[in-house]
């Protein structure tokens, strides 16, 4: 904007400091931007006014168009348009609770009208934060549910995938999430199914909202996954739908494999073997945060028999993790000298001792002594080579203040 146009100071808004498009009074008699005060009580889950400090009524219904206040600010912009202002649109008004149970109660009738429906409620969710909060205050979540749970038993899916973008895309309350999990294993059920025969697509919208859902799950539940979830989890992350999708399921992997029946089937799964894959073909330079999450899970894979046992198998599983080491970052550093140290503790017979000696892994171990990398990295690695000096003794590379 040009600094020779002075802005009206109740142009802007409070907030953000911008010009306001969308005024709105709240429940304590200030006006802010529409989008900016739905940012400050949803995103940040702010209960007080920003001026007044006093508490908001949550409902956004509650908020009064301030008109008047628009309508100058329109007819400002307009006089101001020979320095580059543009005058900016008349704003939809939110969406009400009696429009959304209308779109509801004709998809009920009639299921015809279902994808109508919520291809019509999708473009109302991506008006405002205002409207998706309505969506799901009006139960929509209840009947999408319902859509999703019985797609098995339909031959048209269109509606089952639309009903799964729009589950995600309101980025639902803790109560919201909550309902999902109040028919756990019905609705978990079904999301697998769709991973199972769905598109691209929907299969990538099913994992992330599983994602969504187990940052709120209980540890009884967290620890009662069936080997379907596993298998299914796998498949997608090796069929690489997206970057998105992928760090989804790399973070509900995380999530659940604490649990040592979880880490057993995730491994049953081929977890292991396709991490390893997946890490040799992963680009560093701009996938670095996804190398790190795999890491993160390796480590917790190898934590049992089991896992450590697949990581030999593989033919480069234990250079892979060696290679790594000082190469990506200080995370994946650190995982991989704890994945060693798994191996070194538990798993530690005559060839695998030597296998370590040749691939360079000791030789790795000894430079991580000599560099800055962190004192937890750097004790694990002594403690791996005092634990098998006698093995590694011939080595050239192993410093005399480790042996006992």
């Amino acid at each position: 904007m040009d600094n020779e146009v002075e802005v009206p100071s109740y142009f802007i808004c409070p907030i953000s400091l911008e010009i306001m498009k969308d005024p709105v009074i709240v429940t304590t008699g200030i006006t802010y931007d529409r989008e900016s005060i739905e940012k400050w009580v949803f995103s940040g889950k702010n209960k007080c006014c920003p001026v007044t400090k006093q508490t908001l009524i949550q409902d956004m219904e509650m908020m009064t168009p301030n008109v008047t206040l628009r309508r100058l600010i329109q007819a400002w912009c307009t006089l101001n348009t020979s320095y580059g202002i543009e005058r900016f649109p008349t704003p939809k008004p939110p969406a009400r609770k009696v429009q959304i149970l209308k779109l509801i109660n004709e998809a009920r009738s009639s299921p015809q009208k279902e994808l109508k429906c919520i291809q019509s409620l999708r473009s109302i969710a991506s008006q405002s934060e205002t409207n998706k909060k309505c969506i799901e205050s009006a139960g929509v979540v209840e009947f999408l549910v319902s859509i999703i749970n019985n797609a098995k038993d339909r031959e048209d899916v269109k509606p089952c995938e639309e009903a799964l973008s729009l589950l995600y895309n309101l980025k639902l309350s803790e109560n919201g999430i909550s309902f999902l999990f109040g028919g756990h294993n019905e609705f978990v059920g079904s999301l697998i199914s769709v991973m199972q025969r769905g598109s691209y697509e929907s299969r990538a919208y099913a994992v992330m909202l599983l994602k969504s859902m187990f940052e709120f799950v209980d540890h009884a539940q967290m620890a009662s996954l069936k080997i379907d979830f596993f298998f299914e989890l796998v498949q997608i992350l090796g069929d690489q739908i997206s970057n998105k999708a992928s760090k989804a399921t790399l973070k509900l992997l995380i999530d659940v494999c604490p649990w040592g029946r979880n880490r057993n089937r995730a491994v049953e799964a081929g977890l292991v073997s396709l991490l390893i894959d997946l890490v040799l073909d992963c680009n560093i330079s701009s996938e670095k945060r996804v190398c790190e999450m795999m890491f993160v899970l390796l480590d917790q894979l190898c934590k049992c028999a089991e896992g450590r046992a697949e990581l030999l198998k593989h033919g480069a599983g234990l250079a892979m993790v060696s290679k790594k080491i000082l190469r990506v970052s200080h995370i994946v550093s650190e995982m991989a000298v704890k994945i060693l140290y798994s191996i070194a503790t538990f798993s530690a017979t005559k060839v695998v001792l030597q296998e370590m000696l040749n691939l360079g892994v000791v030789g790795k171990l000894c430079l991580v002594l000599q560099v800055d990398c962190g004192v937890r990295m750097k004790e694990k690695a002594r403690e791996i080579l005092k634990l098998h000096t006698r093995a590694w003794k011939n080595s050239p590379c192993v410093p005399i203040d480790v042996y006992p």
